[in-house]
């Protein structure tokens, strides 16, 4: 039955995120806090939320920790125990019948915990809210009332664990070879080469940020502190304090990773989590408001169910009271505030909640092929993509790693500016990679408001875990509350259990032991079969759940099971295609070889690093270290992973030399006499061959939309930098955006045209690739110029008509390069579309145009001419021309210290046409004369001494 509308008004207003009526809270942040280690002789102001080493660089007891090599030496902060102490607190009242609790949002990560100089608790995780009911001791409290909260150095304490004997680790195997120690089970250790350690190693062991341990991309600083806000709340006996909560909303009858039916209403569930004791006969009231505040629903939920702290009613909705919530491109972000109520007897008002939401479906759709759709073309096997509101959608975006290795000073402006990269990168996914740290609220407010997809993991990522009781149940902890907390976002895709688990580790288990490989799945499946799948279907019907971000699906899901999905791994039939792909190969002579990129339903990473700008740079290392190899450039790169090494040369140098020798095979080289200039334009080179590189990879994972692997998604690692260092990045710490980024805003767009060549028969393929949900028609035009820019003639074909069908390609020219009879190292291939077609929701045609372009040979071995590029600009604009030639990978660059970004950039620009292109100012800058030092580059100018 739907749900009867009520009068609007039923419900008082509401404050923030949970408001009860007469509670007493004290925000921990507003207190004074002092951080010590007496083994160092350090006292210094604290705060929270922070970081050790975030006070410690405030109180200038260190330098900045990203400038230089500093991580290395300041690696004593994460080998030491530190102690937040608090002032007095004030404000706190010590009735008789009044109860007090301390609530942590986030402590980072293994404490111990003293109120009144009593103890409270010990913690081990960094991902749980913990609540702590300390009535007695404050009753009995004999001075001022100080917490204070030690945190043990972790990189310590997880070596000690790993150091237990019968722990399981490939530490325990080199113990074991040397000192006959056998594990719990009579077996010695994890085989050889499944913990992959980056810095800090043993990491498995924490339920702490991964990547604080170190990573491929980023330093390893291993801080503590209280990383989240933290709260002393006090209660009178008819008070509740309202700590989580979670708002599921989905089809009737809908079931997780199923596409439900959509012409069913929706049913609405609201679940609160809270401290104190419940009024008798306590339930809970709805409004729903649109975003003019007007009243859209407003009543009574029923089915009220009490239980282990948490209150839960549900209703169901009419479906035709809301607009649909759509990903950025394919229709608008329709959003609502939820207000749930506790109320007690005659309805009086206790506490409530509010929340934005959205309504809409999200399924990653794991399930067969059909015969349908067999007969259509597509392979047999299993499908691995996204549906919302029953549409199939390309999805198109990046891997989102933490954007700094200190969250406290993460912000909301930040997060922001991101996003808005992100939009304009014209994405509509992300994958929130597994092994930061789950984010925080405001991350998934800016991705509701923009439309941006969020494909969540639990932090788990490149090892194998714990699985003794202990350990799966602090986990279960840790994804109950943050399942909960985010349930409510539109913007949620998808959880998945960790990184590369299925892919990778249990790869690495069958090469280095295939007996044991049983053996190791059974322990796979124990954590992210039997506690994260439960958590994930258990707390809402909305979210689909994958064991591992890379995986074949699954083989049977059957909801009558109390384990209902039973995971593929490799029982694959030839000739079907399941799953979906990563792929990294670093070596850069196959690079473009579209024949080698995998064929799969979904590509979820993919990439090759390159250098930041030297703008970024200079932000870390000192001038006379700008040059391309110098040891600070060195060992700031961590692909390859140093462990503890702080002079990693030989595993830094594989990684450089790769980028050397990419930039070197594909592009002329710079050999500049002014070094700092050298290495600006040798930082920029290995940038244009990472944008090359994911520009190919892209066009051929989106072809496949209409290929038999109907493939569709492309997540490439990775959207942003966590510092200032070589990366996969496309986005620098600072926001400044890398060839990568720009590239991808380009190859993402709507429609694009796409050349696909095969360098050993020199067939040449052109492809038109449409996201639309319609068909689109138009034409193309092919045009041969030389490097001086004059026109080639050819027996090619000039032009084509294009009709490409809805989340499609269609292949518009085939010729063979030899049979043209051109000299290709001064011949380049102009392609251009243009169609006219409908964005998804929309019925306003208009006209998607793209340009590409092609050549036969490495630009290394091109005859290129100076193209003469002007550069003129105005209060808003750059206007660019090339005088002489043609003018491959012209860049525009604005000067450090302004952030923001080009409207395109490394474009093509042919002789005579000038092109103005916008900036988008994304900060303050202190230089207002900066339009004046942007410059103007191309490929060109490599060869330039």
């Amino acid at each position: 039955m739907l749900y009867t509308l009520l009068a609007a008004g039923l419900l008082g207003p509401c404050i923030g995120h949970g408001v009860t009526l007469a509670q007493n809270i004290v925000d921990l942040g507003s207190t004074a806090w002092t951080l010590h280690d007496p083994s160092h002789n350090v006292s210094v102001p604290g705060s929270v939320p922070s970081h050790t080493h975030l006070d410690l660089f405030a109180a200038k007891v260190i330098d900045d920790p990203y400038y230089g090599l500093n991580e290395f030496d300041q690696r004593w902060v994460a080998n030491s125990n530190w102690t937040y102490v608090s002032a007095p607190i004030a404000g706190l009242h010590n009735g008789s019948s009044t109860s007090t609790w301390l609530v942590f949002n986030g402590l980072d990560t293994f404490t111990d915990i003293r109120f009144c100089g009593q103890p409270v608790a010990a913690t081990n995780n960094q991902f749980r809210q913990y609540s702590f009911d300390v009535s007695d001791i404050y009753h009995q409290c004999n001075g001022s009332a100080i917490l204070s909260v030690n945190f043990g150095s972790a990189p310590q304490i997880v070596n000690t664990i790993a150091a237990e004997q019968g722990q399981e680790s490939e530490s325990t195997l080199r113990r074991a070879r040397l000192w006959g120690v056998a594990g719990i089970d009579g077996t010695v250790a994890w085989p050889t080469g499944v913990e992959i350690s980056y810095e800090f190693p043993n990491r498995q062991f924490m339920r702490k940020e991964q990547s604080d341990f170190g990573w491929d991309w980023g330093p390893a600083f291993s801080p503590a502190g209280i990383w989240q806000p933290a709260y002393v709340v006090q209660l009178e006996q008819s008070d509740i304090y309202i700590r989580n909560s979670l708002f599921d909303i989905y089809r009737q009858g809908q079931l997780n990773n199923l596409p439900p039916d959509q012409s069913q209403p929706w049913v609405v569930n609201a679940s609160l989590d809270y401290l104190g004791t419940l009024p008798k006969d306590a339930g809970l009231n709805l409004r729903l408001t649109d975003a003019n505040s007007q009243t859209i629903a407003s009543g009574p939920l029923s089915n009220i169910t009490v239980g282990n702290g948490s209150i839960t009613g549900s209703t169901v909705v009419d479906p035709l009271s809301y607009e649909l919530w759509w990903p950025r491109g394919l229709g608008p972000q329709n959003l609502y505030n939820m207000t749930v109520e506790v109320v007690g007897s005659g309805s009086t008002p206790v506490a409530s909640v509010e929340k934005r939401v959205g309504f809409r479906t999200i399924v990653l759709n794991m399930g067969p092929v059909s015969q349908d759709e067999i007969d259509q073309g597509v392979a047999p096997g299993n499908h691995w993509h996204f549906e919302v509101n029953g549409h199939e959608f390309y999805a198109k975006g990046s891997n989102f790693i933490p954007p700094d290795a200190f969250w406290p000073r993460v912000t909301q402006a930040k997060i922001q500016q991101l996003f808005s990269s992100v939009v304009e990168g014209n994405q509509n996914m992300l994958r929130v990679w597994a092994s930061g740290a789950y984010l925080p609220d405001f991350v998934y407010d800016v991705a509701d408001q923009e439309g941006i997809l969020m494909w969540s993991e639990f932090e788990f990522s490149d090892s194998l875990y714990p699985i003794d009781r202990e350990f799966l149940d602090n986990v279960r902890e840790e994804a109950t509350y943050n399942v909960r907390r985010l349930n409510h976002h539109a913007s949620l895709a998808l959880w998945a259990g960790g990184n590369e688990l299925e892919s990778l580790e249990l790869q690495l288990v069958e090469d280095a032991d295939p007996a044991a490989l049983p053996r190791y799945k059974s322990e796979y499946e124990a954590l992210f079969l039997d506690v994260l799948l439960p958590v994930v279907y258990s707390n809402g019907r909305s979210i689909s759940y994958t064991p591992s971000s890379t995986d074949n699906g699954w083989l049977t899901l059957d909801f009558s099971k109390p384990i209902p999905m039973t995971e593929r791994y490799n029982n694959k039939t030839d000739g079907s295609i399941y799953g979906d792909t990563d792929y990294y190969n670093y070596d850069s002579s196959i690079a473009f070889q579209y024949d080698l990129y995998p064929v799969g339903r979904f590509a979820n990473e993919f990439g090759f690093h390159s250098m930041p700008s030297s703008q970024t740079w200079q932000q870390v290392v000192p001038e006379d270290d700008l040059y391309f190899n110098s040891s600070t450039i060195q060992l700031r790169n961590r692909h390859y992973p140093p462990g503890l090494s702080t002079d990693n040369f030989p595993a830094s140098a594989r990684g450089m030399g790769e980028m050397t020798v990419a930039a070197q095979r594909w592009y002329p080289t710079p050999d500049k006499s002014e070094s700092l200039a050298n290495f600006s334009a040798w930082c920029h080179t290995t940038q244009i061959f990472q944008a090359d590189f994911y520009k190919s990879e892209i066009q051929f994972y989106r072809r496949g939309s209409g290929m038999p692997e109907r493939q569709l998604g492309s997540l490439y690692w990775q959207l942003e930098d966590i510092w200032q260092g070589p990366t996969w990045a496309g986005i620098e710490y600072d926001g400044r955006w890398k060839v990568l980024h720009h590239v991808a805003q380009d190859i993402y767009q709507p429609v694009i045209i796409s050349p696909f060549y095969n360098t050993s028969t020199g067939d040449l393929q052109v492809y038109v690739t449409s996201d639309l949900w319609d068909t689109a028609r138009g034409s193309a035009n092919f045009t041969w110029y030389d490097w001086s820019g004059a026109r080639l003639n050819t027996s090619m074909p000039a032009t084509a008509d294009v009709t490409v069908d809805a989340l499609n390609t269609t292949k518009i020219l085939q010729v063979n390069t030899q049979d043209l009879k051109l000299d290709y190292a001064n011949a380049i291939l102009v392609l251009e579309v243009s169609v006219e077609g409908s964005l998804p929701n929309t019925q306003t045609a208009r006209t998607f145009t793209h340009q590409n372009w092609f050549h036969a040979v490495p630009l290394r071995e091109a005859n290129l001419v100076d193209p003469e590029i002007t550069l003129r600009h105005n209060a808003t604009s750059f206007t660019v021309e090339a005088q002489s030639g043609v003018a491959v990978w012209t860049w525009l660059d604005n000067p450090a210290g302004v952030v923001g970004h080009f409207d395109t950039n490394a474009f093509l620009l042919l002789p005579n046409q000038p092109r103005t292109v916008g900036f988008s100012l994304q900060g303050p800058t202190t230089d207002p004369a900066w339009a004046s030092e942007v410059t103007v580059r191309s490929l060109w100018n490599n060869t330039i001494p």
